[in-house]
């Protein structure tokens, strides 16, 4: 497994064994140096517009990566996928939605509103882990990240 270059990823998702898994995993792969957890899709869209509890720039900073859940609660991942991508600011981060739904309409509704990569979430924690290796290698060592605007300022 590779080391990849700190980045910030935020991750969206509501179930705490998911969250424990998630966290672990990118642990393992050593991707989590800067990952922040919000659990629903209302807290996301506060973290991602520095609105409420997340206010302070330098405890919620600018994303570099989202992985998103599809079903959560208060404001659902389509929604929050939208309002992402309808709003200058955020509109270039990538989206990866991270969900156990495997339903045809779920993965075309997500492209169409904008995601960059539709995952479902496997069962395994081996193969949870392998899906999360390869997100790593493709968004820090293939892909081209835009850049982060938080950091430009810094």
């Amino acid at each position: 497994m590779s080391s990849y270059e700190a980045i910030e990823i935020l991750l969206v998702e509501d179930n705490p064994d998911d969250v424990e898994i998630t966290q672990r995993a990118l642990s393992k792969i050593r991707l989590a140096n800067r990952l922040h957890v919000v659990r629903d899709g209302e807290e996301a869209l506060k973290f991602l517009r520095h609105q409420g509890e997340f206010e302070d720039h330098a405890g919620a900073p600018r994303p570099d990566l989202i992985l998103l859940d599809l079903n959560l609660p208060k404001v659902n991942g389509k929604e929050v996928l939208t309002a992402i991508r309808h709003d200058e600011a955020l509109a270039t981060i990538p989206v990866i939605m991270l969900t156990a739904s495997s339903r045809d309409e779920d993965i075309i509704e997500s492209y169409r509103l904008g995601t960059n990569t539709f995952i479902q979430k496997p069962v395994e924690f081996d193969k949870f882990l392998h899906a999360l290796d390869v997100i790593g290698e493709y968004w820090m060592l293939i892909a081209k990240l835009p850049p982060n605007a938080d950091r430009r300022a810094a």
